[in-house]
């Protein structure tokens, strides 16, 4: 909305009023493309299951804490999806009406036992948050620090990667992870500063946008065995059948101080550009953001080919 292509941190305050009413209050967003956004992730799954989801140095303390703190939000938020109960004095009983998947857990909040129709989630659910990440259409991450201040990524579950990947991201600290990232010098040269804030400061949200040429979800670097890489990767505009996405993420960032940790949930939504082309504001912000990346953060965007058709074609009747 600012007409600049910009690299920062923009975290607000969880439950900011962004006009999305009851949503805005909510870690979890579930909509009518559910069935989808699981679809994709049961597929993920089957595929590899290492290539989606990796821990590294992930307590059983923390990944307890983690998924007490994923549940009490999904029954909050969805009571008419989600339940859990005492099943006896130590253990719990969690229950998706949506996936009709019922999670035994015991007094950790580690999973013990999974009760599923026919629709069996294949190979079975590794942990805990590997069986709740199947539940929601957001990804998950967690980061840790340790009593010297050094952070890492904890555990990952990537089903909706963004050109990037669990298993070339997991163990590394904050500033490793986004080093690729074009612009990110002065934010990585603060990133104790920031996991420190992930961690300590009360729940916040953020989003990041790029832009796409197909509502994929999954655009893992790695291409699944029967699809071609030119096939898979995408970020490939064509001025002729022109079919370009806002693709974004909203980022919900609830740090758990007492765990020395921070859930991190990505949920990606597509916004079509040629509704934003109709829009002459919206068209003029999208114009002006675009010419003003550097050669880098096009790059890394995937824009360097595409980036003068694209001006053209937001630009034309």
């Amino acid at each position: 909305m600012s007409g600049r292509y910009e690299v920062k941190p923009g975290m607000m305050p969880f439950g900011s009023c962004l006009s999305n009413t009851q949503a805005d209050q909510q870690v979890f967003q579930i909509d009518e493309n559910f069935i989808h956004y699981r679809q994709i992730k049961l597929l993920a799954r089957a595929e590899r299951l290492s290539k989606y989801y990796q821990t590294y140095n992930y307590s059983q303390a923390v990944a307890g804490a983690i998924a007490c703190l994923i549940i009490n939000r999904l029954t909050q938020e969805h009571p008419q999806y989600f339940d859990c109960q005492k099943s006896s004095a130590n253990t719990w009983r969690f229950h998706s009406y949506l996936t009709q998947e019922t999670l035994d857990l015991d007094a950790n909040w580690q999973l013990q036992q999974v009760k599923t129709p026919d629709n069996l989630a294949t190979p079975t659910y590794a942990s805990i948050l590997d069986a709740l990440a199947a539940q929601v259409q957001e990804d998950l991450t967690v980061i840790c620090r340790s009593q010297n201040a050094s952070n890492w990524l904890s555990a990952i579950h990537l089903c909706y990667p963004n050109h990037w990947s669990a298993e070339a991201k997991i163990g590394q600290d904050f500033a490793a992870i986004h080093a690729p990232v074009a612009g990110m010098e002065k934010i990585n040269r603060r990133a104790d500063a920031i996991v420190n804030t992930m961690i300590d400061r009360e729940p916040m949200v953020r989003f990041a946008w790029g832009l796409s040429t197909d509502t994929r979800l999954n655009h893992h670097p790695e291409p699944p065995p029967e699809i071609s890489v030119s096939q898979w990767h995408g970020r490939s505009f064509d001025s002729q059948y022109p079919r370009l996405y806002l693709r974004i993420e909203r980022q919900v960032i609830w740090g758990l101080p007492k765990y020395e940790a921070a859930l991190f949930t990505i949920r990606t939504y597509f916004r079509d550009c040629s509704a934003i082309k109709k829009d002459s504001v919206l068209r003029s912000k999208l114009y002006t953001a675009i010419e003003s990346m550097t050669p880098e953060s096009l790059a890394y965007k995937g824009l360097v080919e595409s980036k003068a058709s694209i001006l053209q074609w937001l630009n034309s009747v």
